[in-house]
């Protein structure tokens, strides 16, 4: 697994008119198709992991380049389009309720596939895993309310999935890929862009979260009496992450954070990743002991939000990063090179290659 990615949306609500998804649908599969006879499927799951290209086929495909809905339409219009029987791949999952059914969704394509039980059940973990680091592990104020799981008959995988902002009606999109998987807890990004860095975020897989990640770890073991002192130690914010270190003087603690904490210390969670995956661990108990660590131990993690591009094109007048103008200019050529030799008739062509020219001309 590497993760690749994440932009910021404006939150535009509505959904695509059925005259334009249909069209959607139909270029969705010709550029798919294109792109899987010249370079396979894995350099589409790359494609789609790469955060300015995916917005680019989205404003190719004729939807509106800067709107939050690109993501679950563009998702949408590519799980209808897509046969896994003739494709060799399928999208799961997709916005609200959809996205809860992936895991079943997930089984049902490892039949098809014929993959095996133990891989289909690792795939299952991915899905789960990957809402979980982005929900959880890393918490900077982005509910997730969309997950799509992109999954080739030969196991490989791609997840696009979207969180909002309530405070700003932003959303936040992240990607995640397959390929040279190293670890779901450290640095699993290798870009993120966004044109809103935020002030204070928990980001708990960052390289420099290491230390504290095994603190984490030892926490959760040590006797219950001693889970309990830290506890009164902390006044935990709902909301924030401010530094709440204040002693109650009834001595009252959360009752459930401090049950959940029990639960993994009769787990015994070995590593990170396992405390992480655990049922019923969220953001609370993961703030909870990020601020022990840092508190109590002088560990601290990450508080720095992992952004490292802006939306669009990359670094808008070099904020955060100057843009990779090179790797921009090979994700529109393939597109373009894509829409000339897709399947549609003539006039479809000139239009999603206007569409193209006029996002790539937006600066």
């Amino acid at each position: 697994m590497a993760k690749t990615g994440s932009c910021l949306l404006p939150l535009h609500y509505g959904r695509a008119p059925p005259w334009l998804f249909s069209k959607m649908k139909l270029l969705g599969r010709a550029i798919y198709e294109v792109i899987e006879l010249e370079f396979g499927r894995d350099e589409f799951l790359r494609r789609v992991s790469d955060p300015f290209w995916f917005q680019a086929f989205g404003c190719v495909l004729g939807f509106d380049w800067h709107s939050s809905g690109l993501t679950t339409t563009v998702c949408g219009a590519l799980k209808e389009s897509l046969d896994p029987w003739e494709h060799g791949i399928v999208v799961l999952g997709g916005k609200g309720s959809a996205s809860r059914k992936t895991p079943d969704e997930i089984q049902s394509a490892g039949e098809k596939f014929n993959l095996s039980y133990s891989k289909t059940m690792d795939l299952v973990y991915a899905s789960k895993m990957t809402a979980k680091v982005d929900n959880t592990a890393i918490q900077d104020g982005y509910q997730l309310y969309h997950h799509s799981f992109f999954l080739t008959e030969d196991g490989k995988w791609a997840v696009i999935q979207q969180g909002l902002n309530d405070s700003t009606s932003y959303a936040r999109r992240y990607h995640w890929l397959s390929e040279n998987i190293n670890s779901f807890v450290n640095e699993p990004h290798s870009a993120i862009c966004c044109d809103k860095k935020e002030e204070r975020v928990l980001n708990t897989v960052a390289n420099e979260s290491k230390e504290s990640r095994s603190i984490m770890v030892d926490v959760v073991q040590e006797n219950p009496e001693r889970i309990k002192r830290h506890l009164i130690q902390l006044s935990l914010s709902k909301v924030g992450f401010e530094y709440g270190f204040t002693m109650s003087s009834e001595h009252e603690i959360d009752v459930h954070l401090y049950k959940k904490f029990i639960d993994l210390n009769e787990f015994k969670p070995r590593t990170y990743e396992e405390l992480l995956a655990f049922k019923g661990v969220g953001p609370k108990t993961i703030r909870a002991l990020a601020l022990i660590s840092d508190l109590i131990y002088g560990t601290p993690p990450s508080w720095k939000d992992p952004v490292k591009y802006s939306f669009s094109h990359g670094g808008k007048d070099g904020f955060p990063y100057p843009v990779d103008k090179l790797q921009y200019d090979k994700s529109i050529e393939l597109l373009k090179t894509a829409i000339e030799n897709a399947r549609i008739n003539d006039y479809e062509k000139l239009r999603a290659l206007d569409r193209l020219k006029t996002y790539a001309s937006i600066e």
